[in-house]
């Protein structure tokens, strides 16, 4: 459902190579790239992100396969129309028709299913084993360093993050925690109170990380009431329960809409009440996880805490939502409550959710609910702190 960070690079780079290999001998070469839809004899339909793509095979195309994790065309070897299967990813050169519905393939790059998948599970378990999360405190320009907390069985921890020239930067693009939409981004874009996610190894006592990999976004949570839902335009009006103002909500196609079990609302908000934290916490692609620096795979159960619904130690209360229900716009009511995460600057009148959950009144209904231990900004007043509820989350 969701795309992963690293299959989005990997497909630009491979399509950017491939047009100026062309640009110096095809007037106007195409690069279409999309999953394998179906086979059937001398076509294959690509469902690509503007629709379905039909790729014409002759014997004079061509076919390379292309590992994951080198997406270079140096890196390509000869392969067979026999090796693409369903589900597999591809990239077709030539040149497309008019009406954008065909394109007679010169080439086809591969990428298989399984190889991507064996690619991603590698890339998960190195986050597991090597990524932090945390909240940026400062970052000094002059040593390249960010000093960030991160939070662990309750405890909370100051972590020095040391940079250098060949850290990758990403930021996260406004309203959306897309890795597909991530943008590049640099050291000096790094702001205080920014949510981080860092890849790079630690120091003994874990007070110290060479970055290799670091991810940032500026996001909040806001809470209140429908009012009105209006499906055409997938939009609904709520009326926050910090400012008692209607702000209108905007659902896209990345919005993720979650249902919060009822019972573990009630038992965390009364944890927020009784000074026992909740902080939401962050995780790599398509993990949950709570601010800690060692997460635990999606499906494990802690067996202190197993049974309760997804909790994972060390957030301070942190969660993994990815054992949520999935709800839609049609399953909203008039009068339910909502809490949902929004880009930090947002026009607070009008917000984009970038995840809306339901069943969070426990959490507005809670004392002092839109004051301290929530994050602040965004559309005037405190920030709810209902777990889960973050800026990088997955499915």
């Amino acid at each position: 459902m969701r795309r992963k960070l690293f299959l989005s690079a990997i497909f630009l780079l491979l399509g950017l190579s491939v047009l100026t290999a062309f640009a110096q001998t095809t007037p106007k070469p195409s690069a279409i790239s999309g999953d394998v839809g179906s086979i059937d004899g001398g076509k294959i339909v690509l469902k690509t992100a503007n629709g379905d793509v039909e790729a014409v095979l002759s014997d004079k195309t061509q076919y390379f396969r292309v590992p994951p994790d080198n997406p270079k065309l140096s890196a390509a070897v000869a392969a067979t129309v026999s090796e693409i299967g369903v589900g597999d990813k591809l990239l077709v050169t030539g040149m497309l028709s008019d009406d954008k519905k065909s394109i007679p393939a010169k080439a086809v790059y591969i990428m298989s299913k399984s190889a991507i998948a064996e690619r991603q599970t590698n890339y998960l378990e190195d986050w597991k084993k090597r990524g932090t999360y945390g909240k940026v405190v400062n970052y000094n320009p002059q040593t390249s360093v960010i000093t960030i907390t991160t939070r662990s069985f309750g405890a909370e921890k100051t972590v020095n993050v040391k940079t250098a020239g060949n850290t990758e930067f990403y930021r996260y693009a406004p309203d959306s925690t897309e890795f597909s939409k991530a943008l590049k981004s640099k050291l000096s874009e790094v702001e205080p109170n920014d949510e981080i996610r860092v890849l790079g190894n630690k120091n003994a006592d874990g007070t110290e990380i060479e970055a290799e990999k670091i991810v940032t976004g500026a996001y909040v949570q806001r809470g209140g009431k429908i009012k009105a839902i209006n499906l055409e335009k997938k939009e609904i009006i709520i009326t926050d329960s910090n400012t008692n103002k209607d702000v209108s909500v905007v659902l896209n196609d990345y919005s993720v809409l979650k249902q919060f079990p009822t019972e573990l609302a009630q038992r965390f908000s009364g944890a927020q009440a009784g000074g026992g934290g909740g902080q939401g916490g962050f995780r790599p692609p398509g993990q949950g996880g709570g601010g800690q620096t060692t997460p635990q795979p999606a499906g494990q159960q802690n067996p202190q805490t197993s049974g309760q619904g997804g909790f994972r130690p060390g957030g301070g209360g942190g969660i993994d939502d990815s054992r949520f229900q999935n709800i839609k716009i049609t399953d909203l009511k008039v009068g339910e409550a909502i809490g949902i995460l929004i880009s930090k600057n947002s026009d607070p009148s009008r917000v984009t959710a970038v995840k809306l959950f339901t069943g969070v009144e426990p959490f507005l209904n809670r004392p002092q609910a839109g004051g301290g231990g929530g994050r602040q900004g965004g559309g005037g007043g405190a920030s709810l702190n209902i777990p889960g509820l973050d800026g990088f989350g997955g499915n």
